[in-house]
């Protein structure tokens, strides 16, 4: 088992796809142990959604890793035998199904916290256990739709566009994550379970950020802005003879640093141009003035010069690059398992860094459909 502050901690995890296996992989880098609840024979669907390394699915991979896999189904009456001890044996248990699966199956909440009264029950849905919507179904990019997310999304009069990571499915799983850490802590003191209920739709509302509060001061709907902060200039992507560059100048203190950096220095000084509120206003006319400068190079010399006037900015990097780059492997922000199979698999890291616990460089393996029956079997069913 994996080090770390929550080693001793057992999760049943009965979810599939994104948002729940993203859940328990972060707990899993925190040290706790999980046992894959799987569908007989298929197992999680995200096994049969490419990309391929061999025949392991790497989406799987990316959030699988070391965890334990039992195949059980639940209308069996051995296999919920099974399911019972592995709950009886564990702190949490974690499902994505709709509202009302558990509950048909006979393992729903009431039932559970009767039987085992101090477990934690995680349920992550698209739209929680109440509410008009509660029973419908949803995916990643209908709840970035719905909640707004997509609205903010891309360029002013372009199409409609997603965030480029499923942002849907992984804001629920860290929310869920940080649900059933503190229910840890809840129970700690107390000694009682209780229900954790994460709605999808709801953690998209959630980090809107300053939108909800832009509306209601402003009255104006707010909509797409390319790359640009709806109120912080200049903060933006800005094009260099050979590409962008990323310039965040966050107060008019950095403001007048950058400008010194572009050898520009009266722009600071321009009364339109003076406070960041008056930026706001004529943020076209800055950007057509800072790009005037930044076109005549490169970007690998602007984030030499801005960089070394203490502007924050920096390139527009793909994922090779970012692989590539010796902050990112100097960080462990891409760890390695190993698979009999597919060989050695590049994942992303942990990025909450504990002083008091390793940040191992290989993490366990990706778990085959059914591999630990048995020993799960010896160590649950005595």
């Amino acid at each position: 088992m994996a080090e770390g502050p929550l080693s001793g901690i057992t999760i049943v995890d009965m979810t599939r796809v994104l948002a729940g296996p993203y859940c328990t992989m972060v707990l899993s880098d925190l040290g706790a142990r999980v046992i894959k609840v799987e569908q007989p024979g298929t197992g999680d669907e995200a096994r049969g959604t490419g990309p391929f390394l061999g025949p392991v699915s790497g989406y799987f991979a990316s959030i699988n890793r070391g965890k334990e896999s039992i195949a059980l189904n639940l209308k069996e009456d051995n296999d919920r035998e099974v399911f019972r001890a592995l709950v009886g044996g564990a702190d949490v248990l974690i499902e994505n199904y709709r509202p009302g699966v558990m509950k048909k199956l006979g393992f729903g909440w009431d039932v559970l916290h009767a039987e085992f009264p101090s477990l934690i029950y995680a349920a992550v849905s698209g739209f929680g256990h109440s509410g008009p919507y509660s029973e419908r179904a949803a995916y990643d990019m209908v709840v970035q739709a719905m909640g707004g997310v997509m609205s903010l999304t891309g360029h002013p009069g372009g199409e409609p566009t997603r965030v480029g990571t499923s942002m849907g499915d992984i804001t629920a799983a860290l929310f869920a994550a940080i649900g059933i850490c503190s229910s840890l802590y809840h129970r700690a003191q107390t000694g009682q379970g209780q229900m954790i209920d994460i709605g999808m739709l709801d953690c998209q509302v959630a980090v809107l950020e300053n939108a909800i509060a832009r509306y209601s001061a402003t009255g104006e709907i707010p909509g797409p802005l390319g790359a640009r902060h709806p109120s912080i200039v200049p903060f933006d992507a800005f094009k260099t003879a050979d590409s962008h560059i990323i310039i965040a100048a966050g107060n008019d203190g950095l403001f007048v640093r950058l400008c010194e950096a572009l050898g520009r220095p009266e722009i600071a000084k321009d009364e339109r141009y003076l406070k960041n509120a008056l930026r706001a206003q004529h943020v076209d006319a800055l950007g057509a003035d800072m790009e005037s400068v930044l076109t005549t190079n490169s970007t690998e010399h602007w984030l030499g010069v801005i960089q070394g006037a203490g502007v924050p900015c920096g390139a527009i990097n793909n994922i090779a690059q970012v692989i590539a780059d010796p902050h990112v492997q100097a960080r462990n922000m891409v760890v390695t398992t190993h698979d009999k199979d597919a060989g050695t698999i590049r994942l992303s890291g942990n990025p909450i860094k504990l002083s008091g616990f390793s940040d191992p460089e290989t993490r366990g393996a990706v778990p085959k459909l059914d591999e630990h029956r048995e020993n799960l079997m010896f160590e649950f069913m005595k």
